[in-house]
């Protein structure tokens, strides 16, 4: 019994130098794939936010909803089509992102959170004009000798700017901003955008000390299938050259890579499958994932 108390007191003493060097520091957490889907990974991935929030860090988390856009669209007889891993989104299917990301999984995941005791505050890009969008430009190559073939994909956006001020006003009350990755464009239309990437946008604008993307997977591998704990920009860089990293952990680590260059000061990509991933990751000398920084360390 004793050393079972001993054992969780040096747990905290581990943590101590983490608490200290991250307080009052901005966290955003990309929250999303089959994380969003257990029972246990849901409870503790909220336990993990409210546990920030009171030990002094600001988190921000901006969630996905993929599965739970393709199981509405099937329900309303609609297929899903994807081109180059992007949802094809017509006003029809918009309307449905937009209600399932909005309406129903932010609201559950604000839910969850103040089921734990913290004071989460659902937001879209349309609040306070957060996201501003443009239509993103899909090409594709056409061979040898011809102009790149333009792919029309819908109502799919990326970000053109991020307006911060919401989210910090709502930090400076101590909520904790859940976003929607959902844009406004310049003439009032709404976009649907890449997690992923509304993530990165919104850490490089609060210029946040991490940006967490949780995945379904451990991190970055190397060509052994061996987790790679630690990447600095440049090693990333020549890993993507060599096809070391590929498919879609490409997309991920080039998100990292942008918050990194864009004033973010550490980026990591973890396995969210894990309980309490978000606090092992933080507060642990050894960490669980992928921590990629601008210089080698």
């Amino acid at each position: 019994m004793m050393e079972s108390l001993i054992e969780k007191a040096k747990v905290l003493v581990e943590a101590l130098p983490y608490i200290r060097r991250f307080y009052n520091k901005t966290i955003v957490i990309k929250y999303g794939g089959s994380t969003m889907e257990e029972e246990g990974l849901k409870r503790g991935f909220a336990l993990d936010v409210v546990l920030l929030k009171y030990i002094g860090l600001n988190p921000v988390v901006v969630h996905g909803g993929g599965p739970q856009i393709g199981e509405m669209l099937t329900r309303l007889g609609k297929k899903s089509e994807f081109v180059e891993g992007m949802r094809v989104t017509d006003r029809e299917t918009m309307d449905v992102v937009e209600m399932v990301l909005v309406g129903k999984v932010n609201k559950e995941i604000v839910a969850l959170i103040n089921q734990q005791g913290g004071k989460a505050v659902g937001l879209s890009g349309k609040d306070g004009r957060l996201i501003i969008a443009k239509k993103l430009k899909l090409t594709r190559s056409a061979g040898k000798d011809k102009d790149p073939e333009v792919i029309d994909i819908g109502m799919v956006g990326e970000v053109k700017t991020i307006h911060p001020g919401v989210i910090e006003s709502l930090e400076k009350e101590n909520f904790i901003p859940v976003i929607a990755p959902v844009g406004v464009g310049e003439e009032g239309e709404t976009y649907n955008i890449n997690a992923d990437l509304v993530a990165g946008k919104i850490a490089s604008a609060l210029k946040a000390e991490k940006l967490i993307l949780l995945t379904d997977v451990e991190g970055v591998m190397d060509e052994k299938k061996q987790l790679i704990p630690t990447l600095d920009v440049k090693q990333a860089r020549e890993l993507i050259s060599q096809k070391i990293i590929s498919s879609g952990m490409i997309p991920k680590v080039n998100c990292c890579l942008k918050a990194l260059e864009e004033g973010v000061n550490k980026t990591h990509i973890i396995d969210g499958t894990v309980e309490h991933a978000v606090l092992l990751e933080i507060f642990t000398d050894v960490g669980i994932g992928t921590q990629i920084t601008r210089e080698e360390i």
